[in-house]
C-alpha cells in the first residue's frame, strides 16, 4: 500500500511525507528576478485599476512545491482578495516568467474581485439614489 503512496519516500534516500529534492524546482537568479518583476507587474497593473484606498502587495517565494508568486489586493472595506501562482519554468520566456496576457487577465481578476468585496461589505449601509 505504500509503496502507491507518492508520500512513502524513496527507500534509504527521502523520508515519509518528504518530497525528494529532485522534484522540487529551483530558480535561477535570472529567473528569480524576472519572476519578481512580473509579480511587480501585476501588482502595478492591479493598482493602476483601483483607488488609492485599496493596497495591492506582490511576494516571491520558495514553497514546498517550488517558487510560488502572490499578489494580494486589501480593499478599505471586505475581506483581501489574493492571486498565488507556480510558474511554469519550462514555458517562460527568455524575457518573462509569467505570459504578459495572463499578468493583464490576472489584474484585471483581483481589482475586480476587490471591488466586489468592498460592495458586498457596504452593500446594506448604502441607500440607493434611484430605481
Amino acid at each position: 500500500m505504500n509503496g502507491n503512496n507518492p508520500y512513502a519516500g524513496l527507500p534509504g534516500s527521502t523520508q515519509a511525507g518528504k518530497r525528494a529534492d529532485a522534484d522540487v524546482p529551483e530558480l535561477s537568479p535570472d529567473q528569480t528576478r524576472a519572476l519578481r518583476r512580473d509579480v511587480t507587474a501585476i501588482a502595478a497593473q492591479t493598482r493602476a485599476f483601483l483607488p488609492d484606498e485599496y493596497v495591492v502587495n506582490g511576494d516571491v517565494t520558495q514553497g514546498v512545491g517550488g517558487p510560488q508568486a502572490t499578489v494580494a489586493v486589501r480593499p478599505p472595506a471586505g475581506h483581501p482578495v489574493s492571486a498565488g501562482f507556480t510558474p511554469n519554468l519550462e514555458e517562460a520566456g527568455d524575457d518573462y516568467c509569467i505570459d504578459p496576457d495572463e499578468q493583464a487577465e490576472v489584474a484585471r481578476g483581483l481589482a475586480a474581485s476587490a471591488a466586489l468585496q468592498v460592495k458586498q461589505a457596504v452593500q446594506d449601509s448604502v441607500t440607493p439614489t434611484a430605481r
